[in-house]
């Protein structure tokens, strides 16, 4: 039996809890934005314990242990060699995707981004600004993956940047070796940077699937992407600030992060304390984390598999379940599982008006009332 208890309900309610308070005093499970409602392994706790119990709270430097702990990981899980230095802090993986679009290409330059896709890679380039081309990830054998026709009609002579998402942000895949070499290839031949947002890393739901961080694949990728992780998705500390790029060649890294005041704050004290705890002691949590997950992925899907006129593929990775809700006939699904109470992501966000993305990161009987309304939901627009 494991240790944690993530069936153990939570209040969020008075903790300023994004996710929570957008439908405070509603009837509505809101299960959209990319956080869990499961308590921080019990050493993370521990560690913020005992450094608010310390009651300094001034300005803060990285500490060594943890560039030593992050080199350690990409070594034991990817066999990958990082260098301590290749290692920049940042508040957040967010602020690194606007700063390697704004920083890393010039005005008129242009970036490549998937779509369907976490909506900041784009905002980025639209932000920069710079000119994008949405490129379409389309579903192949029951798996999101890129559109590699389409890909190659849409880079330019004034290309730059490719965006990718890895593991795919709402889609779930988890790139394979090959498929990541053919993109790998496919940047060395156009001359394109890398931009790889690789958040939900540690999130593989599939037993045996591994994941494959783009830079790892030979040197000569490594040197030409900018690659961006963080502990917040894995162990639920999103609030305490804290993610990391990891950037090989040394032009790229003082491009990427000269001086990094003028765009953002350094990482939080209370995040790097985070970041050390987790993962140093939280592989026995995570564990059974991923265990619970799985089994809440499997509800999803299969109440989505046994309703008429929605669908999702399988889910590799991540707590995210992305629905096709197209067979409903609904100009606007979002509102429509709103208002029979359930507050999920619009697919619009994302680039696809026709899905929702459903967060099931959450206690297991949520979800399934989740679910019990899910189908409620379904079902009316069937019988109406």
């Amino acid at each position: 039996m494991s240790p944690f208890d993530f069936d153990a309900p939570v209040d969020r309610s008075g903790t300023h809890s994004m996710r929570w308070e957008k439908y405070a005093g509603r009837d509505v499970i809101p299960l959209w934005v990319a956080d869990t409602d499961f308590r921080a392994p019990p050493a993370v706790i521990e560690a913020l314990r005992r450094r608010v119990e310390h009651g300094i709270f001034g300005y803060t430097s990285p500490p060594p242990e943890l560039r030593e702990l992050i080199v350690s990981r990409m070594a034991r899980l990817y066999g990958w060699k990082v260098a301590p230095e290749w290692v920049v802090y940042l508040p957040g993986v967010v602020s690194g995707l606007y700063m390697a679009a704004s920083r890393l290409t010039r005005p008129g330059e242009h970036i490549l981004s998937p779509a369907p896709v976490y909506y900041h890679l784009f905002r980025a380039a639209r932000y920069a600004p710079r000119p994008w081309t949405d490129v379409p990830i389309v579903l192949d054998a029951g798996r999101w993956v890129w559109d590699e026709a389409a890909l190659a009609s849409s880079v330019r002579a004034e290309s730059r940047m490719l965006m990718l998402c890895n593991p795919h942000n709402p889609g779930g895949t988890v790139f394979t070796r090959d498929e990541l070499a053919r993109l790998a290839a496919f940047a060395a031949k156009h001359d394109l940077l890398v931009v790889s947002d690789e958040i939900h890393c540690d999130l593989l739901l599939d037993e045996g699937k591994a994941h494959v961080p783009i830079a790892s694949l030979a040197p000569e990728i490594s040197r030409r992407t900018v690659t961006l992780m963080a502990p917040s998705k894995t162990f639920n500390t999103a609030g305490v600030g804290v993610a990391y790029a990891i950037i090989e060649d040394p032009a790229l890294r003082e491009a990427f992060s000269f001086d990094l005041k003028k765009s953002v704050h350094d990482a939080s004290l209370f995040g790097y304390e985070a970041a050390l705890a987790a993962y140093r002691d939280g592989g026995a949590w995570l564990g059974a984390l991923l265990g619970y997950l799985r089994a809440n992925r499997d509800l999803v899907e299969a109440t989505v598999a046994r309703l008429p006129g929605v669908a999702a593929a399988h889910l590799e990775a991540t707590y995210l379940s992305w629905i096709d809700c197209s067979g409903l006939g609904l100009p606007d699904p979002h509102a429509h599982f709103l208002a029979h109470g359930l507050g999920l992501s619009p697919g619009a966000d994302f680039g696809a008006p026709q899905f929702v993305r459903l967060n099931f990161g959450t206690q297991r009987a949520v979800l399934a009332e989740a679910m019990r309304r899910f189908e409620r939901a379904v079902l009316a627009v069937k019988q109406a």
